[in-house]
């Protein structure tokens, strides 16, 4: 083998590992939604999550999925702990809800405009959305960016404003998790006013 053919096998082998681990978050972010939607963090959910990431992944001849090639894990620790906790606390007050004898629960549709133009995002966005207990999603408008969200518990015009931060928050993780450089910039310049709106501490 002579020195350019070494040297093209080994631009190859970069090339491949760079591929590898652009994707590599998108992988382990399949693993993790199957877990979640079957709701098990077991062994067994772990194994079969990534039998279904290398079939979507390798199977399936689906265009190519751009990532930013940004992982921050500070604000990825951030978002799975307050995941968590929306999880426990969506549970909770749609169990008291169910059971609260003096009042039936409102349900409205609430339109979300996120401010990201990125289908990944805006996937990630209304996934977490759906997996909180008391909404869901029940349409989405890609040229728009609105995520339409079927909520419980809305009784005011308040109320769902108050879940409409609630998705921007989660938009803003997520961009602050892997986002792009670009789409940083644009959470960033953003009018974020609360916590709840995913805002970064000063």
């Amino acid at each position: 083998m002579t020195a350019t053919d070494g040297t093209t096998a080994r631009g190859g082998i970069r090339a491949g590992l760079r591929h590898v681990w652009r994707q590599l978050p998108f992988f382990v972010w399949l693993i993790l939604l199957w877990m979640l939607l079957w709701g098990q963090l077991t062994w067994l959910a772990l194994l079969t999550g990534i039998a279904a990431a290398v079939i979507v992944t390798r199977v399936f001849r689906l265009p190519p999925v751009e990532l930013s090639g940004r992982l921050n894990l500070w604000y990825g620790l951030v978002f799975v702990v307050t995941f968590v906790g929306a999880l426990v606390r969506g549970s909770l007050i749609v169990a008291w809800q169910v059971i609260d004898p003096r009042r039936y629960p409102g349900t409205a549709i609430v339109a979300i405009p996120l401010r990201v133009d990125d289908d990944l995002i805006m996937t990630h966005t209304a996934i977490t959305a759906s997996l909180i207990p008391g909404s869901f999603v029940v349409e989405t408008d890609r040229d728009r960016r609105i995520v339409y969200l079927h909520v419980l518990g809305v009784d005011r015009r308040e109320d769902a404003e108050l879940h409409r931060r609630s998705v921007l928050g989660w938009e803003a993780r997520i961009v602050r998790a892997v986002g792009s450089p670009e789409q940083l910039e644009i959470i960033r310049r953003a009018t974020i006013e609360t916590p709840r709106q995913g805002k970064e501490a000063r």
